[in-house]
């Protein structure tokens, strides 16, 4: 059964936050859908019921739209009695967070982002953490599986994004430091011997 009935656009100031909205929104996942609004934009509507005026999903887009002085949003307003829009309520989030993730898909889907906001490459960094996409063998694992060899040969790989004021940064430091050998300069600096 189809509960959407309109689509239109509401004033920031006039979407009504629910009462019963459970869910709280830690720094880290404010900033991460703050870039990327920055990046590409408002991308999907604010749910609203039209019998309660309340909003059903969508808080955190409104709240980010009021601070940043948007004045209008789109909504897509839906059709529910009190008891069901409680259940609505509580099941959006939750059962999409119930989905299991493809890691080789996740990983190309990660790869394909290119973005220089430092929140956006922030979260797909947790993503990737949450998702143990990190996870890499110990020394000794290491050693069994090759041989004894030089721990620097084991060294992960890790594709990191960053901006080009990150980079300049690094580039800068990189060169003030002695000698002409660049990997020298980098075990340098991650060991702290500057």
């Amino acid at each position: 059964m189809n509960r959407i009935i309109g689509h239109g656009e509401e004033q920031v100031d006039q979407l009504l936050a629910n009462p019963l909205n459970f869910r709280l929104h830690p720094d880290n996942q404010q900033q991460a859908l703050a870039g990327a609004i920055d990046d590409i934009g408002f991308i999907r509507s604010v749910t609203v019921n039209q019998r309660t005026g309340r909003v059903v999903d969508g808080h955190l887009r409104v709240t980010l739209a009021a601070r940043s002085g948007v004045e209008t949003l789109p909504v897509e307003y839906v059709d529910l009695d009190e008891a069901e829009e409680a259940q609505a309520l509580l099941s959006l989030d939750p059962i999409a967070a119930m989905a299991a993730s493809d890691k080789a898909k996740l990983d190309e889907l990660m790869r394909a982002v290119q973005s220089d906001d430092e929140r956006v490459q922030a979260m797909i960094s947790e993503i990737a953490e949450h998702e143990g996409m990190f996870d890499m063998l110990s020394l000794d694992e290491l050693a069994d599986k090759y041989g004894e060899t030089n721990e620097r040969d084991f060294w992960p790989v890790v594709r990191v994004q960053v901006s080009p004021e990150t980079m300049t940064k690094f580039k800068a430091v990189m060169d003030s430091l002695p000698g002409d050998d660049e990997a020298e300069k980098f075990d340098a600096l991650v060991s702290r011997e500057l």
